[in-house]
């Protein structure tokens, strides 16, 4: 790498249903982006670093760069997962082709790219649901401690909330509605597919049925209601736990929130703030901050006697 023009930086969202990769110019330009499977360290290291560089690849391909251009790159790689210690450490030791890596939960970038890196907090709401908050310099976080023990209101605790009911209705614990009739048709209206199903089912494979609990909520369902009724109310759990921490401006992110808005109380709405930037931007400043740190680094070195 000659000089910190030479550089270029990497952000990546790695998620629990799938990644997302922007290359830019150190001034900000976006060159290209990417995109692959799942990246939840969580569930598998070697599974989430194969998409993020199937992501970075597309970069570099549609930016018209070759793997000699891997030394320019500082990277951020906000994955799903990174929340955990064991994890978060993983991946660092996990090799990578980059000049430099940093490596934050996605939760972490989407709060600095909401906000632009200044105080706040965000509920991230995907296959996954986590809270997190930047206050005075210190990271909050809240929830998101995997499911199935964690991530409720999110869409895998959303499939699997709807599933359960279906079997219910099998039991005759509960009344049939369309959208417990629709989940059993998918499994051939045998109860014991779905136990045969699940066995090996990811998160991702119970969020699938997120779009169809919030269609069938549109449509009067009462199964549907509850479940987004009772969604929402985990994340206002969520919302409410920031809140005395002292986080006064909150922003909602990923595939979820825009439906579960709707059924958060008002005490959570008043609260809300439109994010200024994504998990992307957020990743981008931070591999910015990663790049300039480095530019000193290699300044004080060799000013050094």
């Amino acid at each position: 790498m000659n000089g910190p023009a030479d550089v270029l930086l990497l952000g990546i969202d790695g998620g629990g249903s799938g990644c997302r990769a922007r290359l830019c110019t150190i001034s900000g330009r976006t060159l290209s982006e990417g995109s692959a499977g799942a990246a939840n360290i969580r569930l598998g290291v070697e599974q989430s670093f194969a998409s993020v560089h199937e992501a970075t690849v597309q970069c570099m391909t549609a930016a018209g760069l070759s793997t000699r251009d891997f030394d320019r790159i500082v990277a951020c790689l906000a994955l799903a997962g990174a929340s955990e210690p064991s994890q978060l450490e993983a991946a660092r030791q996990h090799e990578h082709p980059y000049r430099r890596a940093v490596f934050v939960t996605d939760a972490q970038a989407a709060c600095v790219g909401a906000h632009g890196g200044r105080d706040g907090g965000i509920i991230v709401i995907g296959t996954g649901s986590i809270g997190w908050a930047e206050l005075n310099g210190r990271q909050h976080r809240v929830g998101g401690w995997g499911w199935p023990i964690s991530d409720e209101g999110s869409g895998a605790w959303l499939g699997c909330e709807a599933l359960r009911r279906a079997l219910w209705a099998c039991d005759g614990r509960v009344t049939w509605t369309p959208l417990l009739r629709s989940l059993l048709a998918k499994f051939r209206s045998d109860p014991h597919a779905i136990v045969d199903w699940m066995t090996g089912a990811l998160p991702k494979d119970f969020a699938t049925f997120a779009p169809e609990i919030i269609e069938h909520a549109a449509d009067g369902d009462p199964v549907a209601i509850e479940l987004l009724q009772l969604a929402g109310a985990h994340i206002d759990a969520l919302a409410q736990a920031l809140v005395r921490l002292g986080t006064d401006r909150l922003c909602l992110a990923g595939g979820l929130a825009g439906p579960i808005e709707p059924w958060l109380a008002e005490t959570t709405r008043r609260h809300l703030v439109v994010p200024r930037g994504d998990a992307l931007a957020g990743a981008l400043q931070l591999a910015r901050d990663a790049a300039e740190s480095l530019h000193r680094d290699l300044t004080a070195s060799r000013s050094s006697p």
